[in-house]
């Protein structure tokens, strides 16, 4: 049950109503008393609890220091100028990530709805010319009374404008300014997710690169122990067993060439969707030659404290949880009543009695109606307040959420260094391996051509060549790849985009040509920072600068 008071003056001209003077007088009063009230709980940011220093014994013993210059640009690290650049043209070109910042312009737009409630929210201009021609036989209709035929202009200006009593426009301003840096954030998150995602396929294309290398070596290996087997079997100097061992080692080698092959054109396809190209476009970039990367000799990761403030899902998560604050004073608004003021002028003629519709412009065809209103729902059945529940429980759910985010990002560094120190331990030992290998390998052939071993002997010590080589390959290329989970999840690579704009030049001239942005377009730089949580409460303007 809703229950509505109106007050309302009307006389037939308005300069001579002092009421209107008494009106506009307590205006001012109003909107003082407005700007004191708040309702809802004011936004503070959830404690989550991180380590001092990292776990793993690497990390622990790295300065916690870090030169934030080297995570936020981590991939220079690795001195790979073909890498440098593939980051730099998925940033410019990547299409996914260009729909992150298109959803930023669309929450300024939204901001711009919500900064547009704060003042009065219907003011309309009307107009209208009709004829009218009464049944005469309705209910106690008399002639000579009533013209029953006439016609009546009018011209006017209607207002109304809910006052913002009890904080619900400012704190939904609050709330569209969080989603705001929660779009700015996610941008940033998806920034951080493309160059970690590039370097990755970079690597898998390097991994795949020297691995068919490898393999087309071996294959050119196993050729000439076959033709040494073969020319023996000839000579009878040993059976048909020995070819026949070499024959099907060779052709298991030449078996993971095309396979190789069709994984690393599947990694190049991958990588020309990451910067926004056609597969047949990548080829300029990726044809230069190029090996895998080689990790730096020191990990230089900071604190976990820093986290905190690098990484921009953690921000996102803290900018969400302030936005569901502000509607919880949103749904809060709802208990109590609405104030507005409403207010019509404007000039109305007819042509009836003495009257003409040629009178519509003069100073007695003024009318008008002003006065304030409430309204107030007081029997909902519990509705509003449940509705303010649901609000508090999904603001709870999102600070959970923070820390949830705070612990599992310290998780990902933890995991991203241990399986980085893993893999390149496990490199180094392969590397060893690799080179006992190549030893045997060379000792059997020496041995087997003068008699002193069976092919056998040869068989196992080139299968076991072929298989670390390939295994020492893929650990180097898996350390890399930990090392760049592990910047990643420090929340490097973001900061690139300082200074530039959401969507490319060429995208917002496009949108411009069809829909009038404003000034939207010309604030649409990114800082170097991530985004803070706006004032709330009592510390939200009464007004904000509208945007037309």
């Amino acid at each position: 049950m809703k229950v509505h008071l109106t007050l309302t003056v009307a006389k037939g001209r308005c300069v001579r109503s002092p009421g209107i003077l008494r009106t506009f007088s307590i205006t001012p009063l109003l909107l003082a008393i407005s700007a004191c009230t708040t309702l809802g709980p004011d936004f503070e940011t959830p404690q989550a609890d991180v380590d001092a220093k990292w776990q793993t014994e690497d990390a622990a013993r790295a300065p916690e220091e870090s030169s934030a210059e080297e995570i936020e640009s981590w991939w220079s690290v690795f001195n790979d100028p073909v890498l440098d650049r593939l980051i730099d043209e998925g940033y410019r070109q990547n299409l996914s990530l260009q729909i992150a910042g298109l959803r930023i312009l669309e929450a300024r737009a939204q901001l711009g709805i919500a900064v547009g409630q704060q003042y009065p929210q219907r003011q309309q201009a009307s107009a209208g010319l009709s004829k009218t021609g009464l049944s005469e036989n309705a209910p106690n209709f008399i002639t000579s009374f009533i013209d029953d035929r006439y016609s009546q202009a009018n011209i006017g200006l209607d207002a109304a404008w809910e006052l913002d009593f009890w904080g619900r426009f400012r704190r939904g301003v609050e709330s569209a300014d969080a989603s705001l840096g929660v779009s700015i954030a996610d941008y940033d998150n998806a920034l951080v997710s493309l160059t970690a995602e590039i370097a990755t396929v970079y690597l898998n294309i390097r991994t795949f690169e020297e691995r068919l290398r490898i393999a087309r070596n071996n294959v050119k290996t196993q050729k000439g122990s076959y033709h040494i087997a073969e020319v023996r079997y000839q000579n009878g100097a040993v059976s048909e067993l020995d070819p026949a061992q070499a024959g099907y080692l060779l052709m298991f080698t030449k078996s993971t060439v095309p396979d190789l092959e069709g994984r690393l054109q599947q990694a190049r396809n991958a990588m020309s969707t990451l910067l926004g190209l056609t597969p047949g476009q990548l080829g300029s970039i990726m044809d230069t030659a190029g090996s895998i990367p080689e990790p730096p000799q020191t990990l230089n990761l900071g604190a976990p404290a820093d986290l905190l403030r690098r990484r921009p899902d953690i921000r996102q998560a803290e900018m969400s949880a302030a936005a569901q604050s502000a509607l919880v004073g949103v749904a809060e608004t709802d208990l109590y009543p609405r104030l507005a003021l409403l207010g019509s002028v404007g000039l109305l003629s007819s042509d009836t009695g003495n009257s003409s519709l040629g009178d519509l412009f003069k100073s007695d065809s003024i009318t008008f109606n002003y006065g304030p209103s409430a309204s107030w729902a007081i029997f909902n059945y519990g509705r509003i307040k449940n509705q303010v529940r649901v609000q508090d429980a999904r603001l709870q759910a999102l600070l959970v959420n923070y820390r949830n985010t705070v612990l599992r990002a310290a998780r990902e560094v933890e995991d991203g260094i241990a399986s980085y120190v893993g893999a390149r331990d496990r490199t180094a030992y392969l590397k060893q391996a690799e080179a006992l290998a190549q030893r045997a390998v060379d000792l059997a052939l020496i041995q087997y051509k003068e008699g002193a071993v069976d092919y056998q002997r040869v068989l196992d010590t080139q299968r076991a060549l072929l298989d670390l080589e390939d295994q020492y390959t893929a650990s180097r290329g898996d350390a890399v790849r930990a090392l760049v989970a592990t910047y990643k999840a420090l929340g490097g690579g973001w900061k690139i985009r300082a200074g530039d704009d959401f969507v490319p030049e060429d995208v917002q001239k496009q949108m411009e040509q069809r829909t009038d942005w404003g000034r939207l377009m010309d604030d649409g730089k990114l800082t170097k920072e991530l985004p803070t949580v706006p004032p709330t409460g009592g510390d939200q303007p009464l007004f904000n600068r509208p945007d037309w």
